[in-house]
């Protein structure tokens, strides 16, 4: 059906509800026919996804520049893996090859990606779903700031609805799916 960039952690995190969550949602988007498009490493949250994606039968396209191939560990069992030349490569080839995009939690690359791509949706750079999966609250501090910027007048509403958030990978895929 659909393909979905996932934005997340090359690391675990120190909660088991981010592994549980990444294997949900991976399992959610092969059940449901879409392809993972992802950073293309097979380690951390990044790796438990595409595995989860994997084993229950979803087809999953990694994209890596070639300088972090051995630094991330990048993923060799995907069914695509797409080695580009720099970081801005990759960004624009994961936007290029997706439909709707998700951040789980993640460090400083899981917000940039993020941030970039809801700036693209807001430049009109596209018109695609994009949603947070709000594991174990994480997300929440940044919620309540981006309501707070709303409050300040430094961004529209509007634009701030353009990011939706579930707690639930079947619940944030229900909402993005509504808009594809």
């Amino acid at each position: 059906m659909s393909r979905f960039c996932v934005y997340l952690g090359s690391r675990e995190g120190n909660s088991p509800a981010f592994r549980q969550a990444a294997n949900a949602l991976g399992t959610a988007l092969a059940q449901r026919g879409h392809t993972l498009v992802y950073g293309g490493a097979r380690l951390g949250l990044m790796g438990e996804l595409a595995n989860a994606t994997l084993a229950a039968g979803g087809q999953v396209i990694g994209v890596m520049p070639d300088h972090l191939v051995e630094r991330e560990q990048a993923h060799f069992g995907l069914t695509e893996l797409i080695r580009v030349a720099n970081m801005h490569e990759r960004k624009a080839t994961m936007a290029a090859n997706a439909d709707a995009f998700i951040a789980m939690p993640g460090g400083i690359g899981t917000f940039e990606e993020l941030f970039e791509i809801w700036t693209w949706g807001y430049l009109g750079l596209h018109e695609k779903p994009m949603g947070l999966l709000n594991t174990d609250d994480f997300y929440g501090p940044l919620l309540t700031f981006l309501d707070n910027t709303v409050g300040h007048g430094f961004l529209a509403q509007p634009t701030r609805d353009m990011l939706q958030d579930a707690q639930t990978p079947k619940a944030l895929l229900d909402a993005l799916e509504a808009q594809l």
